[in-house]
């Protein structure tokens, strides 16, 4: 194949590093090594992920969670334009510095779908199985140029704005990956079936509509305590979705996957767990800490709702 998921690792790779040897040059962070160390660390999972041993993956984990629990990934001092040089680069540019932005889900989009089984020369021009998050991976590269391209800016500044964004965030920008980790730990541990077990003795399983209702808000409820539905996913779908939804009731397992992620996202919203999402987002914006959340619930339940109905309508 031509683009391969692992040379998306491996831009990310690049890009961290970049990350990791600015905060190493910022003498204004009293926390400038260690901030370093972390964010190389986590260019090394990108990079090394599939030559590493897992044990020793999970070392450099433990190590990332010390720094980051004991106040080591700091924000370091940025250099900002003033806002009226921003109102003139806005005045300047108008609609048009959203195009780069708008760039990254329409190219993922066409990528995923209308590119999904194109070749070159005998080559696939996208990794079959992992077509979404290659086509992302190009996505992003590509209005990565075009946003260059179109201010005229040198390539590191996108690049500099983009450790900025990072520093705001801080070690909350690795939950995601690190939870969805922790959602195959806890299958592969049998969480999955105990909570088969509990989900059998609590309500009548022949009752379609019910198990239905119990994966669907299991998944909410999981992803609100994990904080990702990357982690809920695994286990509850190995719990209730496979043997009960599938292996009992005949659900058609994409559909039921597809509604099933979207409703542990409803989950997202709901819980401060979601740092990156609910926290951070509020810290940046200056507001009170769980306003964004407060104001995310009632969506979240209604599409909660919706969810349900929708899986029982189209997954069988």
């Amino acid at each position: 194949m031509l683009v391969n998921l692992e040379y998306v690792y491996y831009v990310a790779a690049v890009f961290l590093i970049i990350i990791a040897g600015l905060s190493l040059k910022d003498a204004s962070n009293p926390k400038r090594m260690l901030t370093a160390v972390f964010w190389a660390l986590f260019a090394i999972s990108f990079a090394f992920g599939k030559l590493i041993p897992p044990m020793y993956m999970g070392i450099i984990v433990i190590v990332m969670a010390v720094i980051a629990g004991f106040g080591g990934v700091r924000p370091g001092k940025h250099t900002q334009v003033s806002d009226e040089e921003r109102a003139a680069s806005a005045a300047k540019y108008k609609n048009k510095l959203f195009l780069p932005i708008l760039m990254i889900p329409l190219l993922t989009l066409i990528g995923a779908t209308l590119l999904k089984d194109v070749t070159i020369g005998g080559l696939r021009l996208l990794d079959k199985s992992n077509v979404t998050l290659a086509a992302l991976g190009v996505a992003c590269v590509l209005a990565f140029i075009a946003g260059i391209t179109l201010t005229k800016q040198k390539s590191i500044v996108p690049v500099k704005e983009s450790r900025r964004l990072l520093d705001s965030i801080g070690w909350a920008a690795v939950l995601p990956q690190t939870l969805a980790s922790l959602g195959a730990l806890f299958s592969a541990a049998g969480v999955g079936k105990v909570i088969a077990e509990l989900v059998g003795s609590s309500i009548p399983v022949d009752n379609r509509l019910l198990v239905v209702a119990a994966y669907s808000i299991g998944m909410a409820v999981f992803t609100m305590i994990m904080g990702n539905a990357f982690a809920a996913f695994p286990v509850m779908t190995a719990g209730i979705g496979l043997p009960l939804l599938v292996g009992m009731h005949g659900a058609n397992p994409a559909v039921m996957s597809a509604i099933g992620m979207l409703s542990g996202y409803c989950g997202t919203l709901m819980t401060p767990m979601g740092a990156n999402f609910n926290i951070v987002p509020a810290a940046l914006l200056d507001l009170p800490k769980y306003s964004v959340i407060k104001a995310q619930v009632p969506t979240a339940l209604i599409l909660l709702a919706a969810n349900i109905v929708l899986m029982y309508v189209l997954a069988f």
